[in-house]
């Protein structure tokens, strides 16, 4: 999924078309629950024959006009210097297990992302997920443009609420396939563009989740997606976060779930065990957390991945439920990370009636509404502690049509100046935190 789409991609900005080709995986919990039964089987479906996963969108593309506004031109100012000074001890990594969060759009127009805050706030959830293009803070190395930064750490300081940013898309100057999304060519500079964004917002941005979704090749420069190479990207990263600010969290990169094994994406259980092999055997030093993105395709949220695998009518792998996340948990703790947590930075349902890629697993606004309750519920009968940080996708950016894959996945209908809640959001503001 992507965090600024589902593209779904969302993440919190979590849209071109859908890659066929990779057609069947993507996107783009608190009650307590008693162990779920197995789930009846539904009438079978016509899934696509290979995993769709979804679209690459630019990060911050042109946008019509809601209303007259002024616009302040943005300055750049020049990157800050580090200094030598004594590290206060880290705070605990540790979230309540689970946090919730929403990934919503808070670039564009002030008067949307304004109103949004508090739309999520309302709901009861304590996190925001945004994505932030690197390309369109640093449009030239060490020159600067942070005024919607600026304005988006107010907002979320007058919510009093978390943020958690995705960093990707490169700018051009740094190589790496541009405009596709890719790593750069020389890793220190986003160290550098990280060390920058961590200084000027420490204590402000909670949490940095480093690239997203690196085991497909479209969001890895057109390259086929490379374990290692994002190990050393994430090192560099981490590093020089945590000189700026030592207690901002680090979250890995989540991965697409995906059985397509080729040039053009990795599963996403390969990737993170090859992953764990090129960080040593440790993720020391790499990440705080480990990010993961879990769409809940055709099953109910307490469907298993064994009960996925073995039912067609659920697509008929492990990886096309909700669930999933047990399965890279498990290579956690394999590698002796048992200790840290799991954020999921995408997770949702689909109504798509339109796009075959998600039309076939395609659920109902109540059923929507009533599974992203119960993945809520069940992470937290069942997941605690190691779940930390759940965040949905998404409230709808306010320019999505019919013919947009991600306007099916919100959890509100786009829409301003007035707010346009659909069941899921209703269910989930009325649902015991």
């Amino acid at each position: 999924m992507r965090t600024d789409r589902i593209r779904p991609a969302a993440s919190g900005r979590l849209g071109k078309a859908m890659l066929l080709a990779l057609a069947l995986a993507m996107v783009l919990t608190a009650c307590s629950r008693p162990a779920p039964t197995p789930t009846p089987e539904p009438p079978t479906p016509e899934p696509p024959t290979s995993t769709p996963v979804p679209s690459a969108t630019p990060t911050t593309p042109a946008k019509p006009t809601l209303a007259s506004s002024p616009t302040v031109a943005a300055k750049a100012t020049a990157a800050p210097q580090p200094t030598a000074t004594s590290k206060p001890a880290p705070a605990s990594m540790r979230l309540k297990s689970p946090e919730y969060g929403m990934q919503a759009f808070l670039w564009y127009k002030p008067e949307v992302a304004s109103r949004d805050v508090q739309v999520v706030k309302q709901a009861g959830f304590g996190w925001i997920k945004q994505g932030v293009g690197w390309r369109d803070v640093e449009p030239a190395k060490g020159q600067f443009i942070w005024t919607q930064l600026d304005d988006i750490a107010k907002w979320i300081g007058e919510q009093q609420l978390n943020l958690i940013v995705r960093l990707d898309h490169q700018p051009e100057w740094a190589g790496g396939g541009f405009p596709t999304n890719g790593p750069p060519a020389n890793y220190a500079d986003l160290g550098d563009f990280c060390y920058a964004l961590a200084s000027r917002y420490k204590g402000r941005f909670r949490a940095y989740e480093i690239w997203n979704e690196p085991n497909l090749a479209r969001e890895w420069g057109g390259r086929p997606p490379n374990p290692a190479e994002y190990a050393a990207l994430l090192k560099v990263a981490y590093r020089r976060i945590k000189e700026a600010d030592p207690n901002a969290i680090v979250v890995s990169a989540g991965l697409t779930p995906t059985g397509t094994n080729d040039a053009t994406a990795m599963p996403d259980d390969v990737y993170l065990d090859r992953l764990y092999q090129a960080m040593g055997g440790s993720s020391d030093g790499y990440f705080d957390a480990l990010g993961a993105h879990a769409p809940g395709y055709k099953a109910p949220p307490e469907v298993s991945p064994a009960e996925a695998a073995a039912n067609p009518a659920y697509g008929g792998q492990r990886f096309f439920c909700f669930r999933r996340v047990e399965d890279l948990r498990a290579i956690m703790v394999k590698y002796g990370d048992a200790d840290k947590q799991v954020y999921i930075l995408e997770m949702g349902w689909t109504s798509d009636p339109v796009h075959p890629a998600y039309s076939w697993h395609a659920v109902t606004e109540q059923e929507k509404a009533d599974y992203l309750v119960r993945a809520y519920q069940y992470a937290k009968a069942h997941w605690a502690p190691w779940i930390g940080l759940m965040s949905l996708i998404y409230i709808a950016d306010p320019f999505w049509t019919e013919n947009d894959e991600q306007y099916w996945w919100a959890i509100t209908t786009p829409g301003y100046p007035n707010l346009n809640p659909r069941p899921a959001y209703n269910a989930l503001k009325a649902m015991p935190k």
